[in-house]
């Protein structure tokens, strides 16, 4: 049978001692950057960049008014008309077609532009509906722009046509809708 030593068996008590005068240094060393975050805590640093105070931002009191609901109903004969005026402000460039309308809703409707020379060209979408109105704007070959707008905004695209094209502009709603756009040259 084997026999175990009896001293292999005892703690030392140097070992014990040992841990403790380790943990000392490592708590002097914590107390110390606590103490040094504490002091320069408190400190600022600024200098004179030459210029003076800066005036108090004016309080603002009042409420943020919601957005009218009736804002996106679709109107009609001569609202419709100053809506389009409102959404479609002056072009810079070239115009080369502008259009409003109403469509029904579940209905799309189709127009297409006259012979547009090469070059590139902003489209100008707009709408007023209570939901998104889908516009696709198409060449002969490829859908050149394809997007589904949240009404109340204007969205501007640009696009660029290499060669000679008449396009094609769908406009598809799921409830009642107007809708405008614009085809200027930049």
């Amino acid at each position: 049978m084997p026999t175990v030593r009896i001293a292999s068996a005892r703690r030392f008590p140097g070992r014990a001692q040992r841990t403790v005068w380790l943990r000392a240094p490592a708590a002097a060393v914590v107390l110390f950057f606590v103490l040094v975050a504490a002091v320069l805590g408190g400190c600022e640093y600024s200098y004179d960049d030459g210029r003076g105070e800066l005036p108090d931002a004016p309080a603002v009191t009042d409420p943020v008014l919601p957005r009218d609901p009736l804002e996106n109903v679709p109107v009609s004969g001569e609202e419709l008309t100053e809506w389009a005026k409102e959404v479609m402000p002056d072009a810079e460039g070239q115009v080369f077609n502008t259009n409003y309308g109403s469509v029904e809703r579940g209905h799309s409707k189709t127009e297409s532009t006259g012979q547009l020379p090469s070059g590139t060209y902003s489209l100008t979408l707009a709408c007023r509906s209570e939901r998104r109105v889908s516009f696709t704007v198409r060449d002969a070959e490829f859908a050149l722009v394809d997007l589904s707008l949240r009404c109340g905004t204007s969205r501007v695209n640009v696009v660029h046509l290499s060669k000679d094209s008449v396009l094609r502009v769908t406009v598809e709603v799921r409830s009642d809708a107007n809708f405008a756009y614009r085809i200027s040259r930049i």
